[in-house]
């Protein structure tokens, strides 16, 4: 047997020598993933990956075809789903799993991105006297350790700050917080610690100060939601599992029982989403894992069936980095309605949410404004008001379905189980529903579990505890080192890879591009201000990756992080997919237009975009309307009462500044709100009132209007009637 050795380790390197070798910023994330980690072991030795890289898209659905009967067929390629497959198929099963869209396309790619065993829940636990909810966070809490120890390059220990603000309240929550470590025991990954007021702003500057008493910091995990989902479905085709994204459930097949006379879920007619090509693939159980759209499932089995998911939205939004430190979270334990509101650094910008509120199935969920305010006016609360909380900073906004389920074998069919639940219907299909992402492996062990025992399956025990996902098993915290000086990669690109693709970084390298500049050597990259290269679009297609979506969304997450980014980087993005996945210029136009509509609705451009319409009130005091005008006058030289790109072209050439005509539109079309090719004064007024108000930031046209203003207003004549007119 080969186990992975349980370790409670301590850096044994010289701190100060390590430190100068990766980075401050290297080192403190070496520290995290290294300090007081306890790992834990694997069940039992598993067999390598038969395949060294997934097989295609078409190769996987040839083998969905051509397979007479598998053993496992799971419907969802969710977190639950991709571990149900990569469950199965490890213990020896023959496994398929189909995904009507692409893999974490829905909640899986929409949450908090923590990895965390529910500090709230434990404390329900306790104040009700509730061993459920307890036995739910020990669980979660030891598949913390697990997911930190099999994909340490996509996740780590992110330090959460409890501010407090009233006296009795610290006892309180360091009982709790200290619980939570107890519960965790050789789990726990770094101990909870209290933080004087001062020491509170010294880690968190930007907090509210007033009555601040000081604040309780604890330990959770963070990680990239929908790369680890990805690198879950990855490795379950590795080991040899039919997984095929965009291939929809039509219907469930059924055949008769000889022994009992009753009908089977014997498995599914799928379709190819991408072609319109429908075949059965059939199984000897069928596992429904689709989230949200469990009842939907379900009545396929059986349209009767009473429905048991109760969805509810949970909205985030992106804030840019300067909003949190980099290594420091921020916990809200009760908010003005008693939700609570996580404030998070992520990817290095912030993420706030979640709002939790009643919705319908629906797939592709929108955020409203009201959930943007109210995580806003949250934000606020806990910001010093040294720092302007802007509805303009508002970079990019999601909702997630939470699929919280009733368990329909319970006597309280109102209850909400916020536990998984295991549903076996009467024709043998199996329904996961519930749960959360940090136990997805654990839901997955119960279903196969369940699967194996209710149709005779031959199986073993999961195996998948300690067992290493794509990427992680020779990913190291130096690895970007060697990115950098074997291929000549910007710092900053080779750190992103490395963290995103682990020991598969390599092979992006190999793609990249020549820049043609001295430095960085390759690595073209797709927006100036992201670390994401044009070799990723290429490798993201042999991800599976079959839409510019797919890519601005889940391979990369710029969608995630930045809508407008994100639709700068599209045509770019289209015409490398084009490229390689032969498309014609008609499908390339419906690519990016079907990703601006995803940006515009799902991501909040929607939302962002309409802080400034033609019908905005023009909110201004007469002195700041007069400081406008005039403003607006130096661009506006002949009273047109309005300006075009030749005017702004016009004054910036005067102050020598240069900039291309296509930039010059760019920047207008920001601001022009009927479409008419100029900018009329009212527009500007209803602009510059939208920045005061904070709707709207990042403007470049009232960014380039001040600078212009203030450098034509330092150019004074020098006089010259002292020095004999200057002769």
């Amino acid at each position: 047997m080969a186990f992975q050795k349980a370790v409670k380790g301590t850096i044994l390197v010289g701190g100060g020598a390590l430190a100068t070798v990766l980075g401050l910023s290297q080192f403190a994330h070496y520290r995290r993933k290294q300090v007081n980690l306890a790992f834990v072991e694997a069940a039992d030795c598993v067999s390598e990956p038969v395949n060294r890289e997934p097989p295609s898209r078409e190769a996987q659905i040839l083998t969905l075809k051509n397979t007479s009967e598998f053993d496992v067929l799971v419907i969802g390629g969710g977190a639950t789903g991709s571990g149900c497959a990569l469950d199965a198929v490890t213990r020896g099963l023959k496994a398929a799993l189909v995904e009507r869209d692409d893999f974490s396309s829905g909640t899986s790619s929409r949450s908090t991105k923590l990895i965390h065993g529910g500090v709230r829940y434990l404390q329900k636990a306790i104040m009700k006297l509730d061993i459920e909810q307890y036995r739910m966070v020990k669980e979660a809490l030891h598949e913390r350790a697990n997911l930190l120890e099999i994909a340490p390059h996509l996740s780590a220990p992110l330090p959460i700050m409890l501010p407090i603000y009233k006296w009795w309240q610290l006892p309180y929550y360091w009982v709790g917080i200290k619980l939570y470590d107890l519960v965790a025991g050789s789990n726990c990954l770094k101990s909870s610690y209290v933080l004087s007021k001062s020491r509170a702003l010294e880690h968190f500057p930007m907090l509210q100060k007033d009555k601040l008493v000081g604040a309780i910091v604890y330990y959770d995990g963070q990680h990239n939601d929908a790369r680890m989902n990805l690198a879950i479905a990855l490795t379950a085709a590795r080991y040899g599992a039919a997984t095929a994204n965009y291939m929809e459930v039509v219907s469930l097949l059924k055949k008769t029982d000889p022994q009992t006379g009753k009908e089977r879920v014997s498995g599914a007619r799928c379709k190819d989403v991408l072609t319109g090509e429908e075949f059965d693939v059939r199984a000897k159980c069928v596992i429904n894992a689709t989230g949200p759209f469990t009842d939907i499932v379900r009545k396929m089995d059986d349209k009767d069936a009473a429905a048991i998911c109760q969805p509810s939205a949970g909205v985030h939004i992106v804030m840019p980095g300067y909003y949190s430190p980099e290594s420091m979270g921020l916990l809200d334990p009760a908010t003005s309605d008693g939700r609570v509101i996580f404030f998070l650094p992520w990817q290095k910008m912030t993420i706030a949410g979640t709002t939790d509120t009643p919705t319908d199935v629906t797939h592709h969920p929108i955020p409203s404004e009201e959930d943007i305010n109210f995580i806003l006016n949250e934000v606020r609360n806990y910001l010093s008001c040294d720092v302007e909380v802007r509805r303009g900073d508002v970079l990019a906004a999601w909702s997630g379905i939470r699929p919280l389920v009733t368990d329909p074998k319970s006597a309280d069919t109102q209850s909400i189980s916020r536990n998984h639940v295991v549903d076996i219907s009467e024709s043998g299909l199996i329904t996961i529903a519930g749960g959360k992402w940090t136990t997805y492996r654990s839901m997955a062990e119960d279903t196969v579990n369940a699967a194996v025992k209710t149709h005779n399956l031959k199986a073993g025990p999961s195996k998948t505890v300690g067992l290493f996902l794509q990427g992680g098993k020779d990913w190291s915290p130096t690895l970007y080192i060697r990115l950098v000086q074997d291929y000549g990669l910007e710092s900053e690109v080779a750190q992103h890879l490395a963290a995103t693709y682990g020991d598969k970084a390599f092979e992006v390298a190999k793609m990249a591009s020549v820049t043609g500049k001295r430095w960085p050597i390759v690595g073209v990259r797709l927006v100036s201000e992201f670390p994401y290269i044009e070799a990723e679009v290429k490798y993201g297609i042999k991800e599976y990756a079959c839409t510019a979506v797919d890519m601005i969304s889940r391979r990369t997450r710029l969608a995630f992080l930045n809508v407008q980014a994100a639709e700068e980087a599209l045509p770019r993005i289209v015409e490398l997919m084009g490229r390689e996945l032969s498309w014609g210029d008609s499908k390339k136009k419906e690519e990016l237009e079907t990703a601006k509509k995803f940006l515009y609705y799902e991501m909040g451009y929607k939302s962002r975009s309409e802080q400034l319409t033609d019908h905005s009130e023009i909110s201004l005091l007469p002195s700041d309307i007069d400081r406008y005008k005039k403003r607006f006058h130096k661009f506006d030289a002949d009273q047109k009462g309005f300006i075009t790109t030749v005017d702004v072209q016009r004054v910036l050439e005067s102050i020598s500044v240069q900039m291309d005509e296509n930039t010059l539109h760019e920047i207008l079309n920001e601001v022009d709100l009927n479409k008419n090719g100029q900018v009329e004064l009212n527009e500007f007024l209803q602009l510059m009132s939208a920045v005061q108000k904070g709707r709207v930031s990042g403007s470049r046209l009232a960014i380039l209007m001040k600078t212009a203003e203030e450098n034509l207003d330092r150019r004074v004549p020098i006089p010259v009637d002292r020095s004999c007119g200057g002769l």
